[in-house]
């Protein structure tokens, strides 16, 4: 008895000391001026962004965005490409028309066995086109994701990045928001597990903050369970979580 139950402490141990995933949709730059290339380059993956982790990924269900407020039908499709067996997917995307082009993937269910659910993460990420700040807080109707309160480019480090959780087009009362740095290259090195992801609560609004002390990208993770259900690789029903994921970049002050 007493090794059944050691054995399921370590279990649950390894499974909370797991790095936590993160759909990730991340463009070559988040402000582009009329003076430079106006090809923004995206890149769609499933990592562990502090860890510096590659998930494989298939391709996603959907890829999209919203330019100025109003959806875009020219967007080019996503190139599968891979990293040591990995997948990710890659887009270069012209932009045509000033404004803030609001970009946004739909992953196909990723099954995870340690956690005994499915994870579906829908990422959004907003870049900045030629001086004309308009749209950038425009909603991509996903069953999930954050309505950023703050303008989400133009941040200093330090800066405090303010958002609102939608759970189909309404505020998610107290909703868990994780956080994460990618960490590129592997240059932070953490102290202990839990400083590897931060944590935050949304009021019963749906609000949350969080001040970013470090320049790069963040990710921020809005998580909540779907009304559905899916059918396991055995067969047996087992829930969702969804998550509205947002990345925001910091630069420092020179």
């Amino acid at each position: 008895m007493r090794k059944i139950i050691v054995s399921v402490f370590l279990v649950l141990a390894c499974a909370s000391l797991a790095p936590a995933h993160f759909g990730q949709i991340l463009p070559s730059d988040d402000i582009v001026t009329p003076d430079e290339n106006r090809t923004v380059t995206l890149t769609v993956r499933f990592a562990h962004p502090f860890e510096q982790g590659l998930m494989d990924m298939e391709p996603p269900a959907q890829f999209g965005a919203l330019a100025a407020g109003k959806a875009m039908t020219d967007l080019p499709p996503l190139e599968t490409r891979a990293k040591d067996g990995k997948r990710f997917h890659v887009a270069d995307v012209k932009l045509n028309r000033p404004g803030d082009y609001v970009f946004f993937v739909e992953p196909k269910p990723y099954w995870e066995p340690t956690e005994d659910k499915f994870i579906v993460h829908y990422a959004k990420v907003i870049v900045q086109a030629f001086g004309l700040e308009e749209g950038w807080d425009a909603l991509a109707g996903l069953p999930i994701e954050i309505r950023p309160l703050t303008r989400p480019y133009g941040l200093w480090t330090g800066n405090v990045f303010t958002g609102q959780v939608m759970k189909n087009g309404q505020p998610l009362p107290g909703a868990e928001i994780e956080i994460s740095y990618e960490n590129e290259g592997g240059a932070v090195k953490a102290p202990a597990e839990a400083y590897t992801i931060q944590v935050v609560q949304a009021d019963e609004n749906g609000v949350f903050s969080y001040a970013m002390p470090r320049a790069g990208w963040w990710g921020f993770a809005a998580l909540a369970e779907s009304d559905k259900q899916l059918k396991d690789p055995d067969g047996v029903m087992k829930p969702v979580e969804i998550g509205g994921v947002l990345w925001v970049r910091t630069r420092d002050m020179q």
